[in-house]
């Protein structure tokens, strides 16, 4: 018989919030040996979104792996989001993903129906990247989580990385924020039916139209916005383009709900994380705290941000403002200043 599986009371934190913070994991990581390999083209050390290896002067491999414990009840849309989540990051190098692997761990009281929902969600999530999901790994434990080791190619000329940003770069996001904290608030039984119906199908929603739509344009450094939030993200770009950003907070497009939830202290435990992290790179001497804290939280499966050459931008975002779930111009690049994020009302 069917069980009526409510998945996020199996878990403490779900989604991107349960990454371990950007701080901790550069200081677990500092240590460890880098073996050089004329044909890494791009490693963990650089800290970026999957690493890229090139097979020849034609192809390079971009691998990834992504999983996390739900942020939804329908195990289903459990898959989706995990699936796509994964797959953004070989979107965020630019790549085409090809192969993928299942990483799965479930109770051992779970009904094998709603293990096969949260499977067939990432499966029909990969058909839509067209990608193909040949097999992979299960384990039994107390708390669900799903995701998938992904392979894509991309030339090795064409990679997008996260750093390469220069001044006057226009800086374009393709999702609104605040996912981290509407489903916070969901959890808590206080959020708007119709807001977390919104954040759940930004979360299913693929970045295949946005890295499609950016692939003519010359893109000089790109991320996704997942569980380091867009402050921390954003400062990793500007820390590897040795640049600054200015961004205007009033073009920054955010879920229903996100700044009150915020104002009543309704925040992920992952935003305190990214806080500590980012917060010394960041002047928001502009904003209120509720305002400054959206920008912290952790985001699941977010849209790609693009530092887009100024003579390309409007043309980028005319090719993805239909497109994508929320085109929107944030802020720019500048010269390096003793802040790395400057935020504007």
């Amino acid at each position: 018989m069917e069980q009526d599986v409510k998945l996020t009371k199996l878990t403490k934190c779900g989604g991107c919030g349960a990454k371990v913070g950007a701080g901790v994991l550069a200081k677990i990581l500092g240590d460890i040996p880098v073996i050089q390999d004329e044909n890494l083209i791009v490693g963990f050390d650089k800290s970026d979104d999957a690493c890229v290896y090139r097979v020849n002067d034609e192809i390079a491999m971009v691998q990834t792996l992504d999983f996390f414990p739900p942020m939804v009840d329908d195990p289903y849309e459990f898959g989706q989001v995990a699936a796509a989540n994964a797959l953004s990051d070989i979107y965020a190098m630019g790549g085409q993903p090809k192969t993928a692997l299942n990483i799965l761990m479930v109770p051992e009281t779970m009904d094998k129906d709603t293990i096969h929902k949260i499977l067939a969600g990432g499966y029909a999530k990969a058909a839509e990247a067209g990608a193909v999901i040949a097999g992979g790994h299960s384990i039994f434990d107390e708390t669900p989580k799903y995701g998938l080791s992904v392979t894509g190619f991309v030339h090795p000329d064409r990679i997008w990385k996260n750093f390469g940003a220069k001044p006057g770069d226009v800086l374009i996001l393709t999702k609104a924020l605040g996912v981290g904290i509407v489903m916070t608030g969901a959890r808590a039984q206080m959020a708007d039916p119709a807001s977390v119906r919104q954040a759940t199908e930004q979360m299913m929603t693929l970045n295949k139209n946005a890295r499609d739509g950016a692939l003519p344009f010359r893109i000089h450094a790109c991320t996704d916005v997942t569980g380091f939030s867009l402050m921390g993200h954003l400062l990793e770009m500007m820390q590897g383009s040795d640049t600054s950003a200015e961004l205007s907070f009033g073009q920054i497009s955010l879920l229903p709900g996100v700044v009150e939830f915020a104002e009543i202290g309704v925040l992920p435990e992952g935003l305190y994380r990214n806080r500590q992290f980012a917060e010394a790179f960041v002047d928001a001497s502009e904003l209120n705290l509720a305002e400054a804290d959206v920008l912290f939280g952790p985001e699941t499966s977010g849209g790609l941000l693009l530092a887009v050459d100024p003579e390309d931008a409007d043309a980028l975002f005319e090719a993805i403002k239909n497109t994508v779930p929320c085109a929107q111009r944030i802020g720019t690049v500048v010269e390096k200043r003793e802040k790395r994020i400057i935020l504007h009302k």
